[in-house]
């Protein structure tokens, strides 16, 4: 008597751990391509032979070649850090602790500080590339806002949560800038403390605890 076959399911861990090898994949070929022909001479097509996979397949991944380069849709607040932010934490105070959270994110990035940095190395030759990972990094706005809104408390107005999402956005942002302006050594994450110094400074506000 023959049996009908299962279909077999792999375990969620499993599945993961393949869409992160896939996802991998794509940003070194990417990476690797740029490097040995210009990124303007790279294509999707070339991108998917080099990993051995359809076209299709990297459109489930990412919407564009560009994306690939910096690793975009993949770029999450910290699960750990956020809750600790919205619930008071870890200092009590807001602006030390945004820094905090935005170290979090930096420290964190999804795919390893290797691929980041040498994302950003390919995109120092195509501004637009900078331009639309900031883009993208405003279409984090409904998560950052949530988060904030946590923090302030529900019986903040809107002015106040779109200030200090925006300014939580804007700190990643300049430590970004500040880390390629000064030859992209080192972790993003250690332009923080000067960032936020800074704006202190112009604001006239009083250092933090350290």
């Amino acid at each position: 008597m023959m049996h009908a076959m299962q279909e077999v399911v792999e375990p969620e861990g499993l599945r993961a751990r393949k869409k992160r090898a896939r996802l991998e994949a794509f940003v070194d070929a990417t990476h690797r391509l740029a490097g040995e022909h210009g990124l303007e001479n790279v294509t999707v097509e070339a991108i998917c032979a080099e990993v051995g996979v359809s076209v299709r397949t990297f459109f489930n991944y990412f919407d564009a070649k560009d994306d690939a380069v910096l690793g975009l849709a993949h770029w999450r607040l910290d699960t750990a850090a956020s809750e600790e932010f919205a619930t008071g934490g870890p200092t009590g105070d807001l602006l030390p602790d945004m820094q905090v959270l935005v170290g979090a994110v930096l420290d964190n990035p999804p795919l390893g500080k290797e691929r980041m940095a040498r994302g950003f190395e390919v995109a120092k030759a195509h501004p637009d590339l900078l331009l639309r990972a900031y883009t993208h990094v405003q279409g984090l706005h409904d998560e950052v806002e949530s988060l904030v809104r946590r923090r302030l408390g529900p019986d903040r107005d809107d002015a106040a949560v779109l200030m200090v999402g925006a300014l939580l956005i804007l700190l990643s942002h300049a430590a970004f800038h500040r880390w390629d302006a000064t030859g992209g050594e080192g972790d993003v994450r250690a332009q923080l403390p000067s960032v936020v110094g800074e704006l202190q400074a112009l604001l006239g506000a009083r250092p933090g605890p350290a």
